[in-house]
């Protein structure tokens, strides 16, 4: 599953394609994985003089090593994971900056990262939410998840908030919500800048976290 369409996040499929690649030319029986994102995770994208900022493979080339499944609806990939599709923007503090240009059925616009998606999986305690970067806002993707799943509860929040050198507006609605959503423990990574952490820290229990490290619920 891709959060989204950033070169961060869907680059590391050029690898995987040249290993699947060598696989089958040395007649290795290998297994066909799902593949799952929102439609626009493969449309083209760039920034300023960058050409292409988004996927270089195409969902023909990439249905050639997957099965292909591109849904703006929720998905449930296992019993208790939940891919979340296109995630409903409800607040107006967050998503209201585009990054670049998209290039969406012949139309280039202004990009807002609709795309930008998330899991949820569903513990006996609650809700753990999965995100890459938040561009849809980390509060909207809580929301949304916890509408997707009907459970109020949230464990814990694993992966980047898109808090860097965020507006006052936003910071501030942030932590606001946090506040008011008391998850059991927060785990903000990436796009997360110090100050931004340090401001969650008053509000939830935020716990470090790396590569490598393992969360059982």
């Amino acid at each position: 599953m891709l959060s989204h369409n950033h070169l961060d996040h869907t680059w590391g499929l050029l690898p995987l394609v040249r290993l699947y690649t060598e696989g089958m030319i040395e007649n290795q029986t290998l297994k066909k994985a799902a593949f799952v994102a929102h439609p626009l995770t493969l449309a083209g994208r760039k920034l300023g003089e960058l050409p292409e900022i988004g996927s270089l493979l195409s969902e023909d080339k990439l249905s050639g090593y997957f099965h292909v499944e591109l849904s703006r609806e929720p998905i449930n990939l296992t019993e208790r994971l939940v891919f979340l599709g296109e995630i409903e923007r409800t607040n107006d503090s967050e998503a209201k900056t585009p990054i670049g240009r998209i290039l969406d059925n012949g139309v280039e616009r202004d990009d807002f990262l609709l795309d930008d998606s998330a899991l949820a999986y569903k513990s006996s305690a609650g809700l753990v939410i999965i995100t890459g970067c938040s561009h849809a806002g980390i509060c909207n993707i809580v929301e949304y998840a916890r509408k997707v799943c009907r459970d109020d509860r949230v464990v814990d929040i694993v992966g980047g908030f898109h808090l860097l050198d965020p507006s006052v507006e936003q910071l501030e609605g942030t932590i606001a919500y946090m506040s008011s959503l008391r998850p059991t423990s927060v785990h903000a990574c990436h796009c997360t800048d110090l100050n931004s952490k340090m401001a969650l820290s008053r509000v939830v229990d935020l716990k470090e976290v790396g590569v490598g490290m393992s969360l059982e619920y």
